[in-house]
């Protein structure tokens, strides 16, 4: 596996990317489960050198807005 790019010269992905509001009719225990599967996500696009255009705590209140949690 290639290291990661440096934040400053890597690609910038713009956002917000996706949009969870999909899920909010799910049950509060499901909806929690997706919002840890968003931040390993995330997590995981940064660890390979992908820089988000959102902050992370943008996306954490996004995130959690869009799945009422």
């Amino acid at each position: 596996m290639p290291p990661p790019q440096d934040a400053r010269t890597a690609e910038v992905i713009a956002g917000p990317w996706p949009c969870y509001s999909g899920c909010r009719h799910l049950p509060e225990r499901e909806r929690w489960e997706v919002y840890g599967l968003a931040k390993a996500g995330r997590a995981a696009l940064e660890d390979r050198g992908i820089v988000m255009d959102e902050s992370y705590d943008d996306f954490i209140t996004r995130v959690t807005r869009e799945l009422n949690v």
